[in-house]
C-alpha cells in the first residue's frame, strides 16, 4: 500500500511540474506574442514616420521642379516673343520694301523708272553683326562680382546694344550640352562690360557668351568662356544638431518644445492627407522642412550647438551670420569634429569662437580653451567670419564695414567644421562667399598684430 501511495505521489509531482512548465510556456507565448504585437506598433510608426519624411521631401522635389519648369517656360516665352516681335518688324519693313519695288515695276516712263531705280540702288541693308570676343585677362571675379570685358573682332559703327548671357556649372572647360542650367539673360547692355554683382558662389565654375545687336537684327553668340567661381558651401547639420534647436539648411532657431511641436505638425498633416508639405515658420529658397527628430541628436544637455556639413581641410574660407534682433545668446566658430556631446563651443581646446550674451547683462566676448577675451566693440547686425586653415587663423569682421573684431592664432591639427550655439533667437547663415577683398587685405596688415588666444584671460566653471 505505501508503495502504490508513493509511486501515485510521484505521479502526482510530475504531473505538477508538468503543469507548471506548460503554464511557464502559456507565460512566455504570451510575452512573445505581446512582444511581437508591441514591435510590430513599433515598427509601423516608424515606417509611417519615414514615410512620412520621405513624402514630404519628395513633395519639396515635385515643387522645386514645377517652380524650375515654370521659371524655364516662362523665360523661353518671353526670349521667343522677342524673336517673334523682331521677325514681324523685320517682315512689315521686307513687305513695305517688296510693295515700293512693285510699283516701280509699273512705272512706264523710262526717266521716272531710272530715278525709282537710283533709289534702290541707294538703299543700304545691315548686316548681321559679327560675334563679339571675349577677353579672359581683362574678366574679373572678385567679392562675389563678375566683370565680363569683350570686344568686337572689327569696329561695327552699326551696333545698339550687346545681350550677356551666363549660367552655372561645375564643368570646366567648354559648356556641356547635357545635364547644365539655363542660360540667364541680360539685355540691351550699352557697353563693352558689364559687372554681375551680389552672386552667390554655389558653383565651381560660369559660362559667359555675349551677342552684338544692330537695329535690325541679333548676331551670332561669341565663344563661350569659362570663369573659376569656387567658394566654400556647406548647410547646418541637422544631424548633429540639439533637440531643442530647429535647424533648416541655413537657419536655426530656438525651440523649446524639443521638436515636439514640429512632429505633431507633420502627424496632423499624416492624418489629413499627403496633399502638402509641412510648412516651416521660416522658409528660403531650396530649404528643406526639418525631419521629425528622432535618434540622430548629438549635442545635448547646455549645449545648443549645431555643426555645419562640410569640413574645412585647407584654403582661405568666409561665411557671414546674422541674429535675429531678440536672439538672447549666440556663439559663432569652429570646432573640430572630436567636440563633446556636452562640450560648449570656446569651452574647449578644440574650439574656437565669439560669444555673444544678452541675457541678464550684454557681453561680447572672443572664447578658447574655457578663456575669454572681451571685445570692446559694438556687436554688428551681420558678423563676417574668416577661415585660413593652412595660416593657422581664425578671424571674426563686421560683416557691412569689414572692421575687425578679433583674430585668433593658432595651428589646426584636424579639419575643423563651422559651429553655431544659439539660444532663445535665431541665426540665419550666408555661404557661397569669397573672401572680400578687404578681409584679405586687412588680413596681410594684421598679420602678427592681431590678439591671439594665448591672450585669453583664465575663466572659472
Amino acid at each position: 500500500m505505501d508503495s502504490q501511495k508513493e509511486a501515485l505521489q510521484r505521479i502526482i509531482s510530475t504531473l505538477a511540474n508538468k503543469n507548471d512548465e506548460i503554464q511557464n510556456f502559456i507565460d512566455t507565448l504570451n510575452q512573445t506574442l505581446k512582444g511581437v504585437q508591441e514591435n510590430s506598433s513599433n515598427i509601423l510608426s516608424e515606417l509611417d514616420e519615414e514615410f512620412d519624411s520621405l513624402y514630404s521631401i519628395l513633395d519639396e522635389v515635385k515643387e522645386s521642379m514645377i517652380n524650375s519648369i515654370k521659371q524655364e517656360q516662362a523665360r523661353k516665352s518671353q526670349e521667343l516673343q522677342s524673336q517673334l516681335s523682331q521677325c514681324n518688324n523685320a517682315l512689315e519693313n521686307s513687305e513695305e520694301l517688296l510693295e515700293f519695288a512693285t510699283r516701280s515695276l509699273d512705272i512706264k516712263e523710262a526717266e521716272e523708272f531710272s530715278k525709282e531705280r537710283q533709289m534702290l540702288q541707294t538703299l543700304k541693308f545691315l548686316p548681321v553683326p559679327k560675334a563679339p570676343e571675349i577677353d579672359p585677362v581683362e574678366c574679373l571675379v572678385a567679392d562675389n562680382s563678375v566683370t565680363v570685358a569683350w570686344r568686337m573682332p572689327e569696329e561695327d559703327n552699326k551696333i545698339d546694344h550687346f545681350i550677356l548671357e551666363y549660367r552655372k556649372t561645375n564643368f570646366d572647360g567648354l559648356p556641356r550640352v547635357k545635364d547644365e542650367r539655363c542660360w540667364e539673360i541680360i539685355d540691351n547692355i550699352k557697353g563693352t562690360e558689364y559687372t554681375l554683382s551680389g552672386l552667390k558662389f554655389d558653383s565651381k565654375y560660369m559660362n559667359f557668351r555675349v551677342r552684338a545687336c544692330n537695329k535690325a537684327v541679333a548676331g551670332e553668340c561669341s565663344d563661350p568662356v569659362t570663369l573659376e567661381t569656387k567658394a566654400l558651401n556647406f548647410s547646418l547639420d541637422n544631424s548633429s544638431s540639439h533637440l531643442n534647436l530647429r535647424v533648416e539648411d541655413t537657419f536655426v532657431e530656438w525651440d523649446p518644445t524639443g521638436g515636439k511641436g514640429q512632429e505633431n505638425k507633420i502627424k496632423g498633416k499624416e492624418n489629413k492627407g499627403r496633399s502638402g508639405t509641412p510648412s516651416p515658420k521660416r522658409t528660403s529658397v531650396g530649404s528643406r522642412p526639418p525631419a521629425v527628430r528622432g535618434s540622430r541628436d548629438r549635442f545635448t544637455g547646455e549645449s545648443y550647438t549645431v555643426m555645419g556639413d562640410t569640413a574645412i581641410e585647407s584654403g582661405q574660407h568666409y561665411w557671414e551670420v546674422k541674429a535675429q534682433k531678440d536672439c538672447k545668446s549666440y556663439s559663432v566658430g569652429v570646432a573640430y569634429k572630436t567636440l563633446g556631446k556636452f562640450d560648449q563651443l570656446g569651452k574647449t581646446n578644440t574650439s574656437w569662437c565669439i560669444h555673444v550674451n544678452n541675457w541678464l547683462q550684454n557681453t561680447f566676448a572672443a572664447k578658447h580653451n574655457n578663456k575669454v577675451k572681451a571685445l570692446d566693440v559694438t556687436v554688428p547686425e551681420r558678423i563676417g567670419v574668416f577661415c585660413d586653415f593652412d595660416g593657422g587663423q581664425l578671424s571674426f569682421y563686421d560683416a557691412n564695414s569689414k572692421q575687425l573684431l578679433y583674430s585668433f592664432k593658432t595651428k589646426f591639427t584636424q579639419p575643423v567644421l563651422p559651429g553655431f550655439m544659439v539660444w532663445c533667437g535665431g541665426l540665419s547663415l550666408s555661404t557661397g562667399m569669397q573672401v572680400p577683398s578687404a578681409v584679405r587685405t586687412l588680413q596681410k596688415s594684421e598679420n602678427g598684430i592681431t590678439g591671439s588666444s594665448s591672450s585669453l584671460n583664465i575663466v572659472t566653471q
